[in-house]
């Protein structure tokens, strides 16, 4: 099961509201998620 992402929010003239984007230029400062490690079993 996972987590359904929202409507998306606007601003009050209408734009998107950009603070829960990552941008291109920002994407560096976002880093991928490290693969995780399972354990013996699970």
């Amino acid at each position: 099961m996972s987590i359904k992402p929202g409507p998306k929010r606007t601003n009050e003239d209408g734009t998107p509201d950009k603070r829960q984007r990552v941008t291109p230029e920002k994407q560096k400062e976002h880093p991928d998620l490290k693969p995780h490690k399972h354990k013996k079993g699970e």
